[in-house]
Parts: structure tokens; sequence; C-alpha cells
């Protein structure tokens, strides 16, 4: 019996020191100093005041991930067409869409707010095209009129919400096209805006209502987080088959936007990105963002995901700020 009692007394001095080993290791590491790229995170984050800039960093080889504000659900804007993309070639990996199938876009498809080369150069009251030049389009081009008509042919956002859900993405939600969201900034539906007789004093009332509005909807956001573990599943060949996989990143790869992240790595480094913008009403922008993935020649491979909202900065400034992150990304993670 006294063995036995001796027995229990020396196991329970062994987890206890084992306890207090795991809290001291965890205290060390709760009280060790920020990286040189967290620091650097953190003081942009700060110059990016009163806007808020969310980052969150993923250094696929190391496991290490960086963050700041990641937890926070931003405005993705067209950051959105990643997953629509994605979205599309799980229903053509199932059969049910095909790259080469024709889809015809009438006048009224038209988006005519943002950036739509289709409706730039539409002549007539309908064209038509493959299901593939719509891919290309909204990914790397970034067309609004694509992308709303890719979105009912998956079977509107919801689906490509849901899509996510099933792979686990749970801080990412698509719940309109980009007509409803120009309608939500004009305060109004874009038709009755155009028809209506105002003053400036008015219309401009009427656009930082929408502004407002805008900011305040939580529909359409994702954190830095989710768009990171999108944007890993996607390159870990998780979400779709190999051959959509690499469809949708040469998609990403040829992401017309040259500046934000891309300004900010050497040539030697890819970098297959989608951005994100707003309007901007009175010097103040609503939404922009870029999330990526870097890989090296050596196949090192680091995904960013970079938001910022409600900023006064201009054009040029907010850049710059992107500009700083992957500079920050690429000295500290592969000097």
């Amino acid at each position: 019996m006294q063995k036995h009692s001796n027995l229990v007394l020396a196991i329970g001095l062994i987890l206890g020191a084992i306890c207090v080993s795991q809290q001291a290791r965890t205290s060390d590491a709760a009280n060790e100093p920020p990286s040189a790229l967290q620091r650097t995170l953190t003081e942009l984050a700060h110059r990016a005041r009163p806007g808020t800039l969310g980052v969150a960093v993923s250094d696929l080889q190391s496991g290490h991930t960086w963050r700041v504000n990641a937890e926070r659900a931003f405005p993705m804007m067209s950051v959105f067409k990643a997953p629509l993309g994605a979205t599309v070639l799980s229903q053509v990996d199932r059969g049910t869409l095909s790259l080469s199938q024709k889809v015809t876009i009438r006048r009224a498809d038209l988006m005519t707010g943002g950036i739509s080369q289709i409706a730039a150069t539409f002549r007539g009251h309908e064209e038509t095209f493959t299901l593939g030049q719509l891919l290309e389009a909204a990914v790397s081009h970034s067309d609004n009129t694509a992308a709303d008509v890719l979105l009912k042919l998956v079977g509107g956002p919801r689906a490509v919400t849901t899509f996510l859900r099933a792979h686990g993405i749970w801080n990412m939600r698509v719940d309109r096209g980009e007509d409803q969201i120009a309608e939500e900034f004009q305060s109004e539906p874009a038709q009755r805006a155009e028809e209506r007789n105002e003053s400036p004093e008015q219309r401009d009332a009427r656009l930082r209502r929408g502004y407002e509005a805008f900011l305040k909807d939580p529909r359409d956001r994702a954190t830095p987080e989710a768009a990171v573990r999108f944007l890993k599943q996607l390159w870990q060949g998780e979400l779709l088959s190999p051959a959509s996989t690499r469809l949708l990143l040469a998609l990403l790869y040829n992401q017309r936007v040259p500046d934000r992240l891309r300004a900010g790595i050497p040539t030697e480094v890819r970098l297959a990105d989608k951005c994100g913008t707003s309007y901007s009403i009175d010097g103040m922008t609503a939404a922009f963002n870029d999330i990526g993935i870097l890989t090296w020649p050596d196949g090192h491979t680091v995904i960013v995901a970079a938001f910022l909202t409600a900023s006064d900065a201009a054009d040029g400034r907010m850049n710059a700020l992107f500009k700083s992150i992957a500079r920050a990304v690429v000295t500290d993670l592969h000097p």
C-alpha cells in the first residue's frame, strides 16, 4: 500500500513538473518581443489611421502567421471574384458547367459602373461569350458585367458562400452582385438616380448616405484570416481539381492591377492576387484591398491578405502602404 502511495505521489510530481514547464514555455512565448514583420505590420496599421488596416500573413514553409486586425470583417469589393471563380470551376469539375459553353449577354445585363471592358466595347443588343472568356474577364480583368453574369450562372451569391462554407471558410461571405452594391453606394436604384433631377448638393448628400450605409453593412465581407485560408486551400489543391486549380491560379497570376502588393516584390517572385476597390466619396475610400500568393523560385510560398477600409488617403499613399507590406514580407521571410 505504501509503495502504491509513493508511485501515485511520484506520478503527481512528474505531471506537475510537466504542467509548470508548459506554463513557463507559454509565458515565455507570450513575453517574446514581436518579430520585425509583426512590428512593421503594427506600425503600418497605425500609419493607415483614421482608416483601418487588416493584414494576415501565413508562411507555408515555417507554418508561422502574423496578424493585425485579422479577425475583423472588411468589405471585399472585387476580391469576391476570386471565390466566385472557384465556385464556377467547382461546377465545371462537377460537369454542370463547361468552359466552352456559350453565354449570351444582353444590353440590360451590362454594368456601366466600375470596371467593365465588356460594357465599354459592347455593340448591338446582345453578344455571345464562352464561359471561359467570362471567367478570365471577371478574375484577371475584374470585369463587373462578367462577374454578375457568372453569379447568376452558378446560382447567385448564396452559391459562392455555400461553396466556401463547404470547405470550412466561415468568415468570407458573398451576398450581392456588383449591381446591387453599386445601388447601395448610390443610396437608391441606379435607374432612379439617373432619372432624378437633383442639385449637386442633393447628389453629394445622397452619395454620403450610401457610403455610410455601405460601411455599416455586414454583407459581402471577409476577414484577412479567412482570405488567407481560402488562398491556402486553393494553393494546396483542396478546393478544385488539379486542372481547375491551375487555371484559377493562372487567372490570378494575370491579374491586371500593377500596383499594391505587386509594387513591393522583386521580379523573381510570382504573385497570384486579386484586388478590390470601392468608390471614393469626399476623399474617403470604403475599401482598398489585395490578397495574394507569393512564390519564390525555390518554392517558398507566403500568403498575404491586406484590407484597408474608411481611408482618407490618396491612391498613391494607399498603394505605398500595400507596397510596404509586400516589402516587409519579402525582406523578413525570404531575405
